[in-house]
């Protein structure tokens, strides 16, 4: 539009400007150059003015345009003045305010802490008490009182009461006592005697959860019977069991019993899980572990609930032969355990990879009270490591609440120790409906087959 108003006064001065020079030349007869010349200035004249007037009027507009940026710039300057003067007010209403409010906290939260501290005081000498009773009582009576009672007794009254197999009071106390004065030629034989007698007893030890205490899983001990009725437990005679060569069929025993109870357990309450320990010379043995692995084969439907477990020291002398022996139990679905753990040095990735699913670790160990401890990492920091590859963490032997307390900053959700209860026997009719359940799960030429293998070598 501005573009075509410029035309148009310019066509306008042009014809003006040759208007003139033709009347100049026409009318008043002057001489063609002298019309021409004037017509020339005039034309000159008028687009000088043309020039001037509209750069005087843009002039104008820009100024007005310049007042009203003005204008608006001081009303924003006003603006934001005014919501700096808020925020201040706020800003000091708000910190008035926390100051109050953590004058006010400050008492409740110094009560709370020295609430805290007796709490841990009482737990720790209630625990203390308990321990005394317990050692008095086992010494006196020649065996502990409380294992007549079920294993969720010793936990909180808040523990879910999830139910194990049946214990019975053992005759004789746990101890060394079994092999006090026999010569050490004389402990293979005895150990044999004790196999093919099948003295060789089931324990269970409950796993809970943290901090409710609601049973979780199970772990299977073996424990010797001698003939004078002793109990020794089987840190005791695993040396000796491995030296004789014996270890392959106390496990193949132990499998089976253990395939007992998970089924007894299982009646009861599927989420419940079972611990086998294992050792080293099972797998590394060809024709136990045949048999071993033709029995988890037929009861490949527990292997969610039943877990293999090996001690540290045995997971890192494992041979390429032990190796492919876990790879063909995990490939039934079958998951691992490490226990014994003597220091945190430890790859969760490759743990994972090889399916190990749970790692225990002596409560003291984890809250570095065990004397030389070493580790590649803060044990504070364990429980996100393993969890990142899958492995969940359990805190054993724990004797204390104290120890308890001191866990749970660990996040860690599991633990075992005789704070919650001590290894109880299973009784033997809960064996013997074991067995029943097992001859429905596997043919009775492979039970036989292992059974033989268990009880012969």
């Amino acid at each position: 539009m501005v573009r075509i108003s410029a035309i148009f006064i310019a066509v306008c001065m042009v014809l003006i400007g040759a208007s003139l020079g033709a009347v100049l030349f026409l009318v008043l007869h002057v001489s063609a150059a002298m019309s021409a010349i004037a017509a020339l200035a005039a034309l000159t004249a008028m687009g000088l003015f043309n020039t001037i007037s509209t750069r005087l009027r843009d002039r104008h507009d820009l100024g007005d345009q310049i007042a009203d940026l003005s204008r608006g710039t001081a009303d924003l300057a006003r603006q934001v003045g005014e919501l700096s003067r808020k925020s201040s007010m706020l800003e000091q209403r708000l910190e008035n305010s926390l100051t109050r409010a953590r004058g006010a906290s400050d008492p409740l939260a110094a009560e709370i802490g020295e609430l805290g501290n007796l709490v841990k005081q009482l737990a720790e000498t209630v625990a203390a008490h308990e321990t005394e009773i317990y050692r008095r009582t086992g010494a006196n009576a020649g065996s502990p009182a409380v294992l007549a009672l079920p294993p969720e007794a010793a936990a909180t009254p808040q523990a879910a009461p999830e139910t194990a197999p049946e214990a019975e009071t053992p005759a004789a106390s746990v101890g060394e006592r079994g092999f006090a004065g026999v010569p050490r030629e004389a402990l293979g034989s005895m150990i044999v005697g004790a196999v093919d007698a099948g003295r060789i007893d089931l324990y269970l030890q409950p796993i809970v959860t943290l901090p409710q205490r609601k049973v979780r899983f199970y772990e299977a001990m073996s424990r010797l019977r001698t003939e004078q009725g002793d109990v020794v437990p089987a840190s005791d005679f695993i040396e000796y069991a491995e030296v004789s060569g014996l270890m392959p069929k106390i496990d193949n025993l132990s499998l089976v019993r253990c395939v007992q109870v998970m089924r007894r357990l299982q009646l009861k309450n599927r989420e419940v899980g079972l611990f086998c320990n294992i050792s080293a010379s099972t797998l590394s043995n060809a024709e136990s572990f045949h048999h071993f692995l033709e029995f988890a084969e037929a009861n490949r439907a527990l292997a969610s609930s039943l877990v293999f477990e090996f001690s540290q020291r045995a997971y890192r002398n494992f041979s390429p032969l032990e190796y492919e022996a876990l790879a063909a139990l995990a490939d039934r679905g079958y998951r691992f355990s490490m226990d014994q753990v003597a220091d945190l040095r430890i790859d969760a990735r490759e743990l994972h990879d090889r399916a190990f699913r749970f790692l225990k670790v002596p409560a003291k160990l984890l809250l570095g009270r065990s004397a030389g401890a070493q580790a590649d990492i803060h044990p504070a920091d364990l429980t996100d490591l393993l969890a990142r590859a899958g492995i969940d963490l359990i805190g054993e032997r724990i004797e204390t609440e104290s120890m308890v307390v001191d866990l749970l900053d660990f996040d860690v959700r599991f633990g075992q120790g005789f704070l919650f209860s001590p290894p109880r026997p299973v009784r033997p009719e809960a064996l013997n409906m074991g067995q029943d359940a097992e001859v429905k799960a596997a043919s009775l030429g492979e039970r036989h087959e292992l059974l033989n293998a268990a009880g012969g070598g």
